[in-house]
Parts: structure tokens; sequence; C-alpha cells
């Protein structure tokens, strides 16, 4: 594990489907120079998979926010606010 790398990133900008591939574009948040306005998004870096690869990243997500909602971390919205988010924090 020593040679383990590392990457952060502040969410997914766009997952797409294209060329027989799952790809997954994650982006940071990036100040602006203007004072008052919200950073913005940049992609930094793209993952590449296939379509049985990404079914099996989903799987093991949505095994550790079961986890999560079990361990009173997060709770599931029942109502969701919007169709891109049924999760929250507590």
């Amino acid at each position: 594990m020593a040679d383990t790398k590392e990457i952060y990133s502040d969410g997914i900008g766009q997952i797409h489907f294209t060329g027989g591939m799952v790809r997954i574009d994650f982006m940071t948040l990036q100040p602006t120079n203007e004072e008052g306005k919200a950073p913005l998004a940049e992609t930094r870096m793209r993952v590449i998979m296939p379509p049985q690869g990404f079914i099996s990243a989903y799987n093991s997500m949505q095994q550790l926010l079961d986890k999560l909602v079990d361990a009173g971390l997060i709770k599931k919205n029942e109502q969701p606010q919007s169709s891109e988010d049924n999760w929250g924090n507590n």
C-alpha cells in the first residue's frame, strides 16, 4: 500500500456513457477572483470503466450508504427534494 495514490474530489461533475464505457468526471471547487462569487466546479480527473465495473462500484457505494444510515450518520429522505438527490446529512 506504500504506492497507493490518494485523490481528493468535491464531487462528481458528470457521469456519461459513450464508446461502450462509463465515464465519471470528478471535480473540485475552485475559488474565483471576484469577492462574494461562488466557487467554480472544475473537472480534475476522469475515471473510465466498463458497465460491469460501474455496476459493481454502484453496489459497493449503496452498501456503504446503508451502513451510514444504520449508524445514524446520514438519513435517507423519503420524499426527495430533487430527482438527483435522495440522500441528506443529519
